[in-house]
């Protein structure tokens, strides 16, 4: 009960803090290592998040630079026995490559996708 608010509400900190984790589980698999978020961009919160409510957070890579990817984050909720499926906040995470002193690193080149038929 420490992550809700007076109106039964899940507090906008909890569920940025599950947005991060899950950005950066994408954008270390992209890194191939470690990564840190540098900027948080565009973060709306459309609707609360409610007591009960089943929680799932989506991540997929939006942009890639040099050092740095950009990571797109839904976060959507379903509710009720109706299972309604109902968005309730998106962002745009950017998380940059750490070499082994901490300090932004190139990332790998991206897996060449496979062609049809192979």
């Amino acid at each position: 009960m420490a992550d809700i608010n007076a109106n039964g509400h899940i507090f906008g900190g909890w569920v940025l803090s599950q947005m991060d984790i899950a950005g950066g589980i994408v954008a270390g698999r992209i890194a191939q290592g470690p990564v840190a978020t540098v900027a948080i961009e565009g973060m709306t919160f459309i609707t609360p998040i409610l007591l009960g409510d089943i929680v799932s957070v989506y991540a997929h890579e939006e942009r890639r630079g040099r050092t740095s990817v950009a990571i797109r984050i839904d976060v959507v909720a379903t509710r009720g026995i109706k299972e309604e499926q109902i968005e309730l906040t998106s962002g745009l995470f950017t998380f940059v490559a750490l070499n082994e002193n901490h300090r932004p690193r190139p990332l790998p080149l991206p897996l060449p996708l496979p062609f049809p038929g192979d």
